[in-house]
């Protein structure tokens, strides 16, 4: 009796543990179809270069967004990035990146109002926009050697203006502080010589961003900022000279840039018609795909040519910053996500967050670095924002990146 009891209640214990179980996994996969439907609706598998490809997995936005959060919250409270008047520098790694991709967060997680991070910067650069004529440059001259200050200038009027054109257009209204900080970019534009139509741009020899040859990324973020502009802006009489000046710069060095620069042109051209042919456009496209590896992504340095001061060996993998800024710009530029090659870099991005901190990694091109540390992360917050925006293109307005 004592054995026959004790079975009856193992088995009655062994019955109780399955509906439990029963009832977890339908809650919990009722949970996971819940928050990919909540994400997105990934497309049904299709053959890629012959070989069927699994439903994708959802990634996490929630995740990425704390992680964003938190490194622009960092940036805004870093003493090396303090600026005159309480203000802070926008940087090309952290700022601006945090600046576009944030808001496709808040359209991905239904979220209604900014965020604090979100509202501080966005202060910032109004501030400095309102104060040009009072505010120090981000590097003055005085302290950072000539030619600092014009460098300086010419790089934070275009990003102030890209940040805030990008603000108007999910507003749907031009602003006036937008309108100031395009008369402050164009009055910095160059008239003559090898940047005729350019602007002078930061250059510490760190690349991509900050390099002898990153005038170019400047002006292409010049001209996506005018294509963003709500209200026509683009076609309003008083900038057209201008406006031909940097469209015939854009033109006129494209076939001597690296291909990193020519697909930020390929961003433009999709917000300023006329900078590409229809020719001069696939050409892009098609040196993009022969550079994509076998698992779908890009790896940075096959972006150009590259070498870090400290001789160690560049990163050959491929990279969410590679990968995310391409997918990002094809996608702009028309490339349908039902194609092959973009599906499979899109399931590469999707594949690759780290779940654990939301973030995507990529490395300096500069010199090994700690990635885990504050430096370190530099690559990755830019990874992490174009990762992002490739994955969130259906939440972006027209007006928008």
């Amino acid at each position: 009796m004592r054995t026959g009891g004790w079975n009856r209640r193992r088995v009655d214990r062994a019955l109780f543990v399955c509906a439990a179980v029963a009832a977890v996994t339908w809650a919990g996969a009722s949970a996971v179809t819940g928050f990919a439907a909540s994400t997105r609706d990934w497309p049904a598998p299709r053959a890629i270069n012959g070989a069927a490809r699994a439903p994708r997995a959802p990634w996490d936005p929630r995740a990425a967004a704390r992680y964003l959060d938190a490194r622009q919250t960092w940036w805004l409270g870093w003493r090396r990035a303090a600026r005159d008047h309480e203000t802070s520098c926008i940087s090309c790694h952290t700022a601006v990146p945090y600046a576009l991709a944030r808001p496709a967060l808040r359209a991905e997680l239904h979220e209604t109002a900014e965020t604090a991070p979100e509202h501080r910067l966005l202060e910032n650069v109004v501030k400095r926009v309102r104060l040009w004529n009072d505010v120090e440059p981000f590097y003055p001259d005085q302290s950072s050697g000539l030619p600092k200050s014009s460098e300086s200038r010419g790089t934070e009027a275009v990003l102030n203006a890209l940040i805030l054109a990008m603000r108007d257009a999910r507003d749907g209204q031009a602003s006036d502080d937008t309108r100031a900080a395009f008369e402050n970019m164009w009055g910095l534009q160059f008239k003559t010589g090898s940047l005729n139509g350019a602007w002078a741009w930061l250059n510490f020899h760190l690349e991509p961003w900050e390099s002898d040859d990153a005038a170019y990324f400047g002006a292409t973020l010049g001209a996506i900022a005018v294509g963003t502009e709500p209200d026509g802006y683009a076609g309003r009489p008083e900038i057209q000279e201008r406006l031909t000046l940097l469209r015939e710069y854009l033109q006129r060095t494209a076939g001597s840039q690296r291909l990193f620069n020519r697909i930020i042109l390929l961003w433009a051209s999709a917000r300023l018609p006329g900078l590409l042919s229809a020719d001069a456009r696939q050409s892009i496209i098609d040196v993009a795909w022969d550079k994509q590896l076998a698992d779908g992504g890009w790896t940075l340095p096959s972006l150009g040519r590259w070498k870090r001061s400290d001789n160690t060996a560049l990163d050959t993998l491929s990279d969410g910053y590679a990968t995310g800024v391409i997918a990002f710009s094809l996608q702009q530029a028309g490339v349908s996500r039902a194609d092959p090659h973009l599906a499979k870099a899109l399931a590469w991005l999707v594949q690759h967050q780290d779940r654990a901190t939301g973030m995507w990694m990529a490395s300096s091109l500069n010199k090994q670095r700690d990635p885990a540390s504050d430096i370190g992360k530099f690559m990755s917050d830019a990874a992490t924002a174009f990762a992002v925006l490739a994955l969130t293109l259906d939440h972006v307005s027209s007006g928008a990146p």
